[in-house]
């Protein structure tokens, strides 16, 4: 008996000690930024230095902030549960922004249980007509958690782009697909993976059929009091990209898409994620967008299989 003590006391110290080398770094270097409604957001958010980013300080070289929304996969109120997603999600991203050399910057938004319509994560139309004040203009929220970021980097000697990285996948790649339409201005390059089966139309028609959010661009204006910036838009580089078996379709869901808008994308576009594939591609060709669609073939839905796709796209951005 006191032999299987022994044994399982070892076991359980290596164990620590290897979950000790592989968590270590991240749990040390991360930092926790609380909701600060008078800054401008109501949730918290994460914010991890690579090494490389922290090199930069001696150059004077201002270093890129990656953004990477959350996307528990749950609804719930209780924030404390988006804020461990939030947390494993920056763990997970860490190996990502080491190799790029970047801060990576994880906000923790809540997924309501209660009004679970407002797909927060998604950055869908009721986060934008929301009165909830917590979940309104999430877009800004985030603009406000990277603004106080830059600061308080700037404060440690580390100067920052003022256009983000953005990269997202399934919800979160609606997220960043949707904020890149919104601040084009703000956004340096985004990768989009995945995004729930329809990325917004960078136009606001299409065969005589007004393209409202987040089908398309026609009422920007009308929800957020400023007109879509056509033309910063298309001086963003853009990867879309998808696994070939992914049939992951937000818009047969009411949390994401109203019943109309869905049956007018089914209607327009097509009933399924790969059958609009091409006809998305061809409506960012049209708009001029700086867009490059990948189909991975094989491959269903699966962030992992597709990740290297996104960071290599940002790893020749920034050897241009």
């Amino acid at each position: 008996m006191r032999t299987i003590l022994y044994v399982l006391g070892g076991v359980a110290g290596l164990f620590l000690v290897v979950t000790s080398a592989i968590m270590g770094p991240y749990y040390l270097e991360v930092q926790h930024f609380p909701a600060d409604s008078s800054a401008g957001y109501f949730a918290d958010f994460y914010l991890y230095v690579s090494p490389a980013a922290r090199d930069a300080v001696e150059s004077g070289k201002p270093v890129a902030i990656l953004v990477q929304p959350n996307n528990s996969g749950t609804n719930s109120d209780d924030p404390g549960i988006h804020r461990k997603d939030a947390w494993w999600t920056g763990f997970e991203r860490k190996s990502i922004a080491d190799e790029l050399g970047v801060v990576l910057l994880v906000p923790a938004f809540i997924r309501p249980g209660g009004d679970w319509r407002i797909y927060t994560h998604a950055l869908d139309r009721e986060v934008l007509t929301t009165r909830r004040r917590d979940l309104a203009r999430l877009d800004l929220q985030l603009i406000a958690m990277i603004e106080y970021a830059r600061a308080e980097l700037g404060r440690e000697g580390i100067l920052t782009d003022e256009k983000i990285l953005l990269q997202g996948f399934s919800a979160s790649g609606m997220f960043a697909n949707r904020f890149a339409a919104l601040h084009p201005r703000r956004v340096r390059a985004v990768t989009v993976g995945s995004p729930g089966g329809w990325p917004i139309a960078p136009l606001s028609t299409w065969n005589d059929q007004r393209l409202v959010y987040p089908i398309g661009v026609a009422d920007l204006e009308e929800l957020t009091g400023i007109p879509f910036d056509s033309v910063a838009y298309r001086a963003v580089p853009q990867l879309i990209y998808m696994g070939s078996l992914d049939d992951n379709d937000s818009v047969d869901f009411r949390d994401g898409w109203d019943e109309e808008p869905a049956a007018l994308i089914d209607q327009l576009f097509g009933t399924d994620p790969l059958s609009r594939w091409e006809v998305s591609r061809s409506l960012y060709e049209r708009s001029g967008a700086n867009a490059r669609f990948l189909l991975v073939e094989g491959v269903g839905h699966d962030r992992k299989q597709l990740q290297d796709s996104s960071t290599q796209f940002f790893a020749g951005l920034q050897r241009q």
